[in-house]
């Protein structure tokens, strides 16, 4: 595209777009004042996108900015800061935090980035998840911990569902079931939803009768849980691209924990399985990657593609990182009103999903970014 006059993107500017407005799927013309769509024509609007097809700003519903690649967490805010932009460019206009050690706050007023939307810190049963990431507590102490935890977020809690138990050598519960009842309950008393880790089988029952609001990775998943989880509304965010990297977990538990390693493998195999029949049963399915520590930032359209081919009807998975998960998180699409957060391609991606790869212009709250 042409190189944008330079008062085009300052804050106030007043742009136009046309294109294919997703997912309606009708050419229309698009105008921003005030960093919010209008489709009343405004007098004087810079053109800004001609042509392309216009997604509402992909979400990345699972995502850690402040953890650094490898584990721990980032040195300095400057450093959360250039993962936020990571995302940001390749097409991420919101992030589900589900987790980060870093008061990543100060980061909201910076407008060339993302918006946030936080679940506090992981909560962990003592010495049993990935040292230095999570507050750690027993099970006396879960419910007060996720009260702290709920207001410190922007609406969600995350647990720890599941981790590798040494003196069992495999994954198991971390969490009583009445213990996850009340904790829970507290969360939803205190306005916040619930998403909870679990990579293996043992956790989940507790978990969605519990009333969680979402499973992250969801490996575990049984026909009967399914089918339970889509009878509550349960939602679950596969990672997919994060699931790839269980052989190698399973090579690196071998030679102490060898039925661990069984289990991951067994879970790796089972996966792509698993997201289809939740899909197919009725689940919600939201895009994450699990960006942080072990996946890099900025892999969202990888995670997109990965939906589809376990089984996912492209515009379904589309939708996953787009207007559906912008739904599920409160955030609206391309519509009067709303804040302008947009997208442009230059081919269709709902029949192309590789074309989310390039993005053509990003419209962050009104803000030509990219």
């Amino acid at each position: 595209m042409s190189t944008l006059p330079s008062s085009v993107g300052r804050a106030g500017s007043a742009l136009h777009l046309s294109g294919v407005v997703l997912p309606e799927g009708e050419h229309r013309d698009v105008w921003v004042r005030e960093g919010r769509f209008t489709f009343e024509p405004v007098p004087g609007a810079e053109t800004v996108s001609r042509g392309g097809w216009l997604l509402p700003g992909l979400v990345d519903a699972h995502c850690h900015v402040g953890i650094a690649r490898g584990g721990g967490h980032v040195e300095d805010l400057a450093s959360a800061r250039s993962q936020a932009l990571t995302e940001r460019d390749a097409g991420v206009l919101a992030l589900r935090d589900c987790g980060s050690p870093v008061d990543t706050r100060a980061l909201d007023d910076d407008p060339e980035l993302p918006t946030i939307i936080r679940a506090g810190r992981h909560i962990a049963r003592t010495r049993r998840y990935i040292s230095g990431l999570a507050v750690e507590v027993e099970p006396d102490d879960l419910v007060a911990q996720v009260r702290v935890q709920a207001r410190r977020g922007d609406g969600w809690v995350k647990l720890v569902g599941d981790w590798i138990d040494r003196s069992v050598g495999d994954l198991a519960p971390e969490w009583p079931a009445d213990t996850l009842a009340a904790a829970i309950a507290a969360a939803h008393e205190e306005g916040a939803r619930v998403t909870a880790h679990t990579f293996g089988t043992d956790a989940l029952p507790g978990l969605v009768e519990a009333g969680i609001d979402c499973i992250e990775h969801g490996t575990g998943l049984t026909e009967e849980l399914i089918g339970e989880m889509a009878r509550r509304g349960t939602a679950v965010v596969p990672t997919l691209v994060n699931v790839e990297n269980f052989p190698g977990f399973a090579a690196a538990g071998e030679k102490k924990f060898p039925t661990y390693a069984s289990t991951m493998r067994r879970l790796y195999a089972n996966s792509g399985a698993v997201v289809r029949a939740a899909y197919e049963a009725g689940v919600p399915v939201f895009a994450g990657t699990d960006a942080g520590g072990g996946i890099d930032h900025g892999v969202i359209a990888d995670e997109i593609r990965a939906l589809c081919q376990a089984g996912i009807p492209a515009e379904d998975a589309l939708a996953a990182g787009s207007w559906r998960a912008r739904e599920w998180l409160g955030l609206r699409g391309i519509e009067e009103g709303a804040p302008a957060d947009v997208v442009v391609y230059e081919r269709d991606p709902r029949a192309d999903l590789d074309s989310l790869q390039r993005p053509q212009r990003t419209i962050l709250r009104g803000r030509v970014v990219g």
